[in-house]
């Protein structure tokens, strides 16, 4: 029997389900706890289903010939390093993060970049972890993540297909999900490739598919949909003009309230793709058909 459904939380994500639409807060709360909840409240005000963090340990995640290299920052001109240190939130923020969301009745995750980061949000019990695209490729980290037996978005950008292959592999498919996304911030039109979402569809058919877009604008993530995505990530932020290096690739919260209205609207109007004559239409057949057939109801 095909399966094509993952359970998160409290919502099954997958064909015939209603698009889950993941607001990526990221790291555009800048380290401000105050800033961050501002995010998570306008997710809730646009109707978006969860919102999503990132969890490094920056000693791991950093090379170190960049540790030194300075940067114009909110704190002054720092070292990488430090810049790094001073935008991971830690158990106390998360901990906070984690109530604040409980109150408001909305999901939240984050994607580890390490184990360290993953063993760390472990102990929040996410609903669910996502592999961030520069992580496809750390078969060890993503052996971890397996043995949580959590569900998990496989993001798949810079990635070859082949890649995406050993991924799923290591990972599994029985509660897996695969997003189609290209890692350039902001990226161009040219290089999102929404018709992976249909090879993915083909080649990994008991899997949702899904889209994490980059893009300016909402059109291709609309695109994404009637393309047939189950979930949705895009970026929020309060000002595209905020500091930070994805501020510019995201979307504002009315933007991403009109982003989630339409792809409602999307949802309702795919229709079962069986050809019917519905009885609104009964009305215009005696007023504009010559001639007309015999209608049963």
């Amino acid at each position: 029997m095909k399966r094509n459904k993952v359970k998160v939380g409290n919502r099954w994500v997958g064909e015939g389900e209603p698009v889950y639409i993941i607001a990526e807060i990221g790291i555009n709360h800048n380290g401000s706890i105050e800033l961050a909840k501002k995010l998570i409240d306008g997710a809730l005000f646009a109707g978006c289903d969860a919102v999503k963090f990132q969890k490094r340990t920056p000693e791991l995640c950093v090379p170190k010939n960049q540790w030194d290299m300075e940067r114009d920052t909110p704190w002054g001109r720092i070292t990488y390093i430090e810049y790094r240190r001073k935008v991971e939130f830690g158990f106390e923020e998360y901990l906070e993060i984690d109530g604040y969301c409980k109150q408001k009745g909305i999901d939240w995750f984050a994607s580890p970049w390490d184990e360290e980061a993953l063993s760390f949000m472990e102990k929040f019990k996410p609903i669910i972890h996502k592999v961030a695209s520069a992580c496809l490729t750390d078969h060890k980290l993503l052996n971890k993540i397996k043995t949580t037996g959590r569900p998990v978005i496989l993001s798949t950008g810079m990635s070859t297909i082949e890649e995406v292959e050993d991924a799923v592999q290591i990972l599994g498919t029985d509660y897996l999900m695969i997003a189609q996304a290209t890692s350039n911030y902001p990226c161009n039109l040219e290089e999102l490739n929404l018709n992976m979402i249909r090879t993915y569809k083909e080649k990994f058919s008991e899997v949702p598919i899904g889209y994490s877009g980059h893009e300016t604008g909402l059109a291709p993530t609309l695109a994404a949909v009637a393309l047939g995505a189950s979930f949705i990530e895009r970026h929020i932020t309060l000002d595209r003009a905020m500091w930070g290096t994805d501020q510019a690739a995201s979307v504002e919260v009315n933007g991403m309230l009109k982003m989630v209205q339409d792809i409602r609207d999307i949802e309702k109007s795919l229709g079962d793709g069986i050809k019917k004559v519905y009885k609104s239409e009964y009305t215009s057949i005696e007023k504009l058909r010559r001639v007309k057939p015999n209608i049963t109801a």
